[in-house]
């Protein structure tokens, strides 16, 4: 693959969750495009990982007061603070019926409002006077496709992420133009617990079947995306919600039609 200067040599840029899974491969792709990555996490990356020689903070992004000394400890480290990416996040299969109005609390505490409290200090620290005069930044939220259409089992979890491309157009608005703001919507991503979610390697290649780029995203499929909208080349893009799904779903209708001529 043709490398590009997307300008984001010496970025300082914080990825949330930015240690395992998508999080981890959004990781990868800032620090080899030369900038200074930040990761933070509840506990820090595996023994072993190739991203846990980066700068990590461990943080509960649902505490506020954690959130702010994190952000405040990164700019004074750093002397600035370019890039945020989103990411943390995630929830277990639960049917909405069955689980308790404090699991789906916690559920968009962790998806939505924890985003908003990372975007609140990192515009904080993105608008404040630094020692070079630069002012402004750019917000990265990793969404999902689970806010577009049915989650069924992660229902709390698709309606958190449909906040957040909500949450993602208005603080386009409000913020405009010293802090850009956009979103990554994200179809199933094939990461080192893909088995758990779908199945053994047969499930796995099934589900690859359903999309018609015939393969799940690679993390960094996902990381490339945010890089491309955290950099230079994306300086007239806000308060947009770039779709990486390969393609989407097959809709069903098309494999349980008996017509002959189908997909």
């Amino acid at each position: 693959m043709t490398n590009i200067d997307l300008g984001l040599a010496g970025k300082v840029v914080l990825v949330t969750g930015g240690v395992r899974g998508v999080g981890a491969g959004i990781s990868r792709v800032f620090r080899d495009a030369g900038a200074v990555v930040v990761t933070c996490a509840r506990r820090p990356a595996d023994e072993g990982s190739d991203v846990a020689d980066l700068e990590f903070h461990p943080a509960d992004l649902r505490d506020p007061d954690a959130v702010r000394e994190m952000i405040d400890a990164i700019v004074a480290k750093h002397g600035r603070l370019d890039v945020v990416v989103n990411n943390a996040g995630g929830a277990p299969f639960a049917l909405a019926a069955d689980a308790s109005a404090n699991f789906h609390a916690k559920i968009v505490a962790l998806n939505l409002l924890s985003a908003l409290t990372v975007a609140q200090e990192a515009h904080r620290a993105m608008t404040a006077d630094g020692p070079d005069g630069q002012i402004g930044g750019v917000i990265v939220n990793i969404s999902s496709v689970s806010g577009h259409r049915p989650s069924p089992g992660t229902a709390s979890y698709g309606a958190a992420k449909a906040g957040i491309d909500s949450l993602t157009q208005s603080l386009a608005v409000e913020w405009a133009p010293a802090v850009r703001v956009n979103s990554v919507v994200v179809g199933p991503v094939k990461t080192e617990l893909a088995e758990m979610h779908y199945g053994d390697a047969e499930g796995v290649a099934a589900v690859d079947a359903t999309i018609p780029m015939g393969r799940m995203a690679e993390p960094a499929d996902v990381g490339r995306a945010a890089a491309f909208l955290a950099s230079p080349l994306a300086a007239y893009i806000t308060g947009a919600e770039l779709l990486v799904h390969g393609g989407g779903e097959k809709p069903a209708f098309l494999s349980a039609s008996t017509a002959e001529n189908k997909l």
